[in-house]
């Protein structure tokens, strides 16, 4: 099969086409082939060699930990009746009880195994590709939905309001009556971030974000701050939190999460939530979390936003299209 390999550690270059013996439905396994693999900011950092004391995974290795695609074959134990089927699979292993994959890896392929009692079906109407786009941001945001408590009439700072997550929680922020702003890179995605719902739109490329932030919230600041980007622009927006509001900081695109002070916290007030004290979801935790996303979209309470799609033997263009900050929503890999 053919399949993507990041033949080293380093920029988007060291991705290239190869090809690998296909793999084969073990027990209490499916092979389900590929229809579109998801591309995280996650794999672009691993690649770089980012944060090797979490994960275990060796180059050469193939990135990736999910897909949607049709099962194919089933092994031993696993449902025949699930041969057909339109699912969502995650090929990414993880440690019991704790956020981090250990081999986030298997993904960039025509072909995958994954265990079949966490595939997600695909509910009627939803298309495969904005079904992918749920399967691991879905699930986040709504954890930090239910963390921040979205109330009518707060004022709401998503940071990375464009890319997958950040989009979603938009949405939710909005449909709370929160007063949503939504900060991003550019035209484009802020664009976007405002027909999802934010009612102003900064972009944080520039140097008096934090003050257009400021005077959009009638000097006050934000009382939630949603920080998928991390890094300066996190640090940046923890210092413009309102006193008594509360901090969610789950990205770190900026290189690593966002750091707070913990005496000017508590001198403000301001709790400050990680993605790491979010409720530990196991295998079974994410299959029904992602289902209770796919629900969602499917009944037209979510909008999965799919900004690009590449082909696999393009995995470094896309790499690279994330690297750069041009891309929007989710960006796939189409084999």
């Amino acid at each position: 099969m053919r399949v993507a390999e990041a033949e080293r550690f380093g920029g988007p270059e060291v991705l290239r086409p190869a090809h690998r013996p296909d793999p084969q439905a073990g027990p209490g396994e499916v092979l389900v082939a590929v229809a579109a693999s998801d591309v995280m900011f996650l794999d672009a950092q691993l690649r770089s060699g980012w944060g090797r004391e979490y994960f275990r995974m060796r180059p050469p290795y193939v990135p990736g930990s999910g897909v949607v695609g049709r099962v194919v074959s089933v092994g031993e134990g696993a449902d025949p009746g699930l041969v057909g089927a339109e699912v969502l699979a995650e090929t990414g292993q993880r440690d019991p009880g704790t956020h981090v994959p250990l081999t986030p890896t298997d993904g960039y392929a025509e072909l995958v195994a994954a265990p079949a009692r966490y595939l997600v079906r695909l509910p009627g109407g939803l298309d495969g590709q904005a079904a992918l786009a749920l399967l691991h941001d879905g699930p986040t945001a709504l954890q930090l939905a239910e963390a921040a408590r979205f109330t009518a009439g707060d004022r709401v700072l998503v940071n990375a309001a464009a890319g997958g997550a950040g989009s979603l929680l938009v949405q939710m922020a909005a449909r709370a009556g929160a007063r949503v702003i939504g900060a991003a890179r550019g035209p484009r995605k802020l664009a976007l971030a405002r027909e999802l719902g934010a009612e102003a739109v900064v972009d944080y490329s520039e140097p008096d974000w934090t003050r257009r932030v400021r005077e959009a919230t009638s000097g006050k600041g934000p009382d939630v701050v949603l920080d998928g980007a991390g890094g300066r622009l996190g640090r940046e927006a923890f210092g413009i939190t309102a006193r008594g509001g509360h901090l969610l900081a789950y990205g770190a695109s900026g290189g690593d999460f966002a750091e707070t002070d913990a005496a000017e916290a508590r001198e403000k007030g301001v709790r400050v939530t990680g993605l790491f004290d979010l409720p530990s979801l196991d295998g079974d935790g994410r299959r029904r979390r992602a289902e209770e996303a796919l629900a969602e979209a499917a009944a037209g309470r979510f909008r999965p936003t799919v900004g690009q799609t590449f082909r696999l033997d393009e995995a470094r263009e896309a790499h690279a299209a994330i690297a750069s900050r041009t891309s929007v929503g989710k960006t796939l890999l189409v084999p």
